[in-house]
């Protein structure tokens, strides 16, 4: 295994330095807010959040390929595991930051057997479709988990529905004072993100936040706040947990694997196509690897190439990792210098910060692009984002992994079929394939949209059998345009050969055209090719088409 060190910085030119330093600065004033905010989501003290954003980040410079991705902490990715640890342990103890770690370093293993035997391509099977339903769905989840803290309400619960309920058997402990607060800094932050985009206005209104709590002391009129803070270096060790406990986080940090690999593999490869660049998707995962794995040594948690905050970055001005190394500085100066003020940040705020967070999640946009292009994805997103909300973030992840299969299989097993008829101009036109119609008299033209396999391979020969007896004319030459077909299993082959024997005392001749190497590589093995016959196998409709009209004399004649 080959490995390119900070790749993501070289061809470093110092012309551009100072711009990604600029932008390093802007993405950390903009970014410290959101890591808190991750700690809050994921159920970790505050300074693991700023923790993510210190080795992890230098760690993906170090080993990573993408100039753009920022690998840090992420809502989805924080979302999957407290909903799941938080039944295994209470949330923010030693027990639950030991188990967080260790997920981190088993999630760390699993990217890195992905690099080993390069399963990148896992990512696809996360279609877009369910993707925008579970981040819409988590958003959800995230906004209503913080909702007792916006609206100064103790919750306890961990699930959604639970959560529902104490909110409103608790809402007699609703603190106007706390919910003023959390509105001011909702509205000051999407205020600031719609005009304002590339102004710190997160960063201002928690520095903001914690100045009036500590010159007003806001506890005392019943505004909680975080407490203490122990800033300073991460200390570096390995995390433990026992035998039952690994076993128990393992589903959960499969999760975390298939949404690190969907979220960061998408993001890398849409940043180097708009700048023009080339990635090594390997490499990027074993950056991912390293990434998690200092992140268990580090106290922090399960980290990813953030969306979000790769487009803070590309906003900023951001044209390779030093932008990110510039953040990880940052962050060591605030924990070394800084951490004693955030014991004054109201849990309010925090919360606050997240719930935009959540709100940023659920991609309006995308869902009404979906909705117009196909109702039936549009229902695909929604039902994942109700599984997300009603079932749970673990669950919902698998789910949506699990109809993303499906829904490719179905398509699969129900391709387009056309027949193909020539036009008033010569050039081919398709029409469905409907029994009743023939190419021309005696000569049908076939087309299977897919490749043919054990869950369609009865669909294709049934299909086949209806047109040749509806036909109106005797089918003599029955042209298969295997365009499509570029895959034959033992089951399809099978069937096919039977097709033929049924077929052949009829004197139809099955044809196939437009034969790709790789289809007749899988005719050979399964015997299909000698069962045809080597001279109707055809890499051209054209060729196909014309030995028909040959043996048929001009036009293809059958007998009615």
């Amino acid at each position: 295994m080959r490995l390119a060190i900070f790749a993501g910085l070289r061809p470093f030119k110092i012309r551009d330095a100072g711009r990604d330093v600029l932008a390093g600065l802007t993405l950390a004033s903009m970014d410290v807010p959101q890591v808190l905010g991750y700690a809050r989501i994921a159920a970790m003290p505050v300074v693991a959040g700023l923790y993510t954003a210190l080795l992890p980040l230098v760690a993906f410079a170090l080993f990573g390929s993408s100039r753009h991705l920022v690998v840090a902490a992420d809502s989805a990715t924080a979302a999957i595991f407290s909903s799941s640890l938080s039944h295994m342990a209470k949330p923010e103890s030693t027990e639950y930051v030991e188990l967080v770690a260790m997920l981190a370093l088993l999630t760390a293993g699993l990217l890195l057997l992905a690099r080993i035997f390069k399963l990148g391509f896992l990512a696809n099977f996360l279609s877009r479709t369910v993707l925008i339903g579970f981040l819409a769905g988590v958003g959800f989840q995230v906004g209503i988990a913080v909702a007792g803290d916006i609206l100064g309400i103790d919750v306890s619960a961990h699930r959604t529905i639970p959560q529902l309920k104490e909110l409103y058997d608790n809402f007699r402990q609703f603190n106007l004072e706390t919910f003023k607060l959390s509105l001011l800094v909702v509205s000051v932050i999407l205020l600031g993100r719609r005009f304002a985009p590339r102004f710190p206005v997160a960063l201002l209104a928690v520095i903001a936040s914690m100045a009036a709590s500590a010159e007003f002391h806001f506890e005392e009129r019943g505004i909680a706040v975080i407490g203490p803070v122990s800033g300073g270096l991460p200390s570096i060790r390995l995390p433990e947990a026992s035998l039952n406990q690994i076993l128990a986080l393992l589903p959960v940090a499969a999760s975390c694997f298939v949404m690190i690999i969907a979220q960061s593999a998408a993001t890398s490869r849409i940043y180097a196509a708009r700048h023009r660049e080339r990635i090594d998707e390997d490499a990027d995962i074993f950056g991912l690897s390293t990434a998690n794995a200092v992140a268990a040594l580090s106290g922090a948690f399960v980290v990813n190439g953030s969306p979000t905050q790769t487009a803070m970055a590309d906003i900023a001005g951001a044209r390779s990792q030093l932008a990110q190394l510039v953040f990880a500085a940052v962050v060591l100066l605030v924990l070394l210098f800084f951490a004693d003020p955030l014991q004054y940040l109201p849990r309010c705020a925090l919360a606050s910060v997240v719930f935009t967070i959540a709100i940023s999640m659920i991609d309006i946009k995308g869902l009404r692009s979906i909705y117009r292009e196909s109702r039936g994805e549009f229902l695909l997103a929604v039902f994942t984002a109700g599984a997300v909300v009603f079932i749970g973030v673990e669950q919902g992840i698998l789910m949506a992994i699990g109809l993303s299969l499906i829904r490719h299989v179905r398509h699969s097993y129900s391709p387009h079929t056309t027949l193909l008829k020539p036009d008033a101009a010569g050039d081919w036109s398709a029409a469905p394939a409907t029994p009743g119609m023939q190419t021309e008299r005696g000569l049908i033209v076939y087309r299977f949209g897919a490749d043919v396999f054990y869950a369609n391979e009865e669909r294709f020969v049934s299909e086949i059998r209806a047109l040749i007896e509806g036909a109106p004319a005797k089918v003599r030459w029955f042209i298969v345009d295997a365009s499509a077909i570029t895959d034959l299993d033992y089951s399809a082959a099978q069937s096919i050969r039977d097709l033929l024997e049924e077929l052949r005392p009829q004197g139809t001749q099955i044809v196939f055209a437009r034969v790709s190497p790789y289809l007749r590589s899988d005719m050979d093995r399964h015997r299909v090719t000698a069962a045809v016959g080597e001279t109707w196998i055809f890499t051209t409709l054209h060729e196909a088409i014309a030995a028909a009209h040959k043996l048929g004399g001009g036009h293809v004649s059958g007998d009615d």
